[in-house]
């Protein structure tokens, strides 16, 4: 009987031992699967001259499927790199122009790598982390509207446009909740910090402040 009794407390420890093997521990990597929605907080500059004074954009937000790779440097310490599907944005006027509707459209991926650090027991069901990026903001696919070739070609060949790409810094905070030794679901909020300037065939520019908000959630696997 103490026989079997030790052996069943010694099964149980390597049970529980091999449980902590998958917590975050150096070394360790895990994926995540998940979804993100873009909030542009924009700050218009004006169109640059010849325009109506005071015209200014908005970008509307926009969702798309993320993929994350995470690699920890520690229990606490860990650095992810966040890829996704493109966002595509509508942008709008406004200002001066508010009103008009959509004028153009951009497609955009903005790849980042964080360094993160988590709080809490590296055991604990539910641990909080905060982190900081490095966002490289890509623009492609521009297409203007015949409002845009209304409002600054009027008459004339359809204005097209092109978007600077930006880098940015993106703090983070999140939290990552356990389901099992592997599975978990991992909740963040982001806000970039990106300024970029877009320039028409017609030879006008306009600076835009972006600083999105991104709200993610998504389901992990740790190994």
């Amino acid at each position: 009987m103490k026989k079997t009794l030790t052996s069943a407390l010694v099964l149980t420890a390597l049970s529980f031992a091999s449980q902590s093997v998958l917590a975050q521990e150096a070394g360790t990597m895990s994926v995540k699967l998940g979804y993100n929605q873009i909030i542009p907080q924009v700050s218009s500059g004006d169109l640059s001259a010849p325009s109506i004074p005071g015209t200014k954009i908005d970008v509307k937000e926009a969702g798309a499927l993320i993929f994350t790779l995470n690699y920890a440097y520690s229990s606490d310490i860990s650095f992810e790199f966040y890829a996704g599907l493109p966002y595509e944005h509508d942008i709008v006027g406004d200002g001066a122009i508010k009103g008009v509707g959509k004028i153009s459209s951009v497609k955009q991926v903005s790849p980042t790598l964080f360094a993160q650090y988590r709080f809490l027991d590296k055991e604990s069901m539910i641990r909080p982390y905060v982190g900081l990026g490095l966002t490289y903001a890509y623009f492609y696919g521009e297409e203007g509207t015949a409002n845009l070739t209304a409002l600054t070609n009027p008459g004339g060949e359809a204005t097209l446009l092109e978007v600077d790409d930006a880098w940015g810094l993106s703090p983070q905070i999140g939290a990552t909740v356990k389901i099992d030794r592997n599975w978990f679901v991992d909740m963040s909020v982001i806000k970039s910090f990106v300024k970029t300037t877009s320039h028409l065939s017609t030879g006008q520019s306009i600076d835009t402040k972006l600083d999105p908000l991104a709200i993610n959630i998504g389901v992990g696997y740790r190994f």
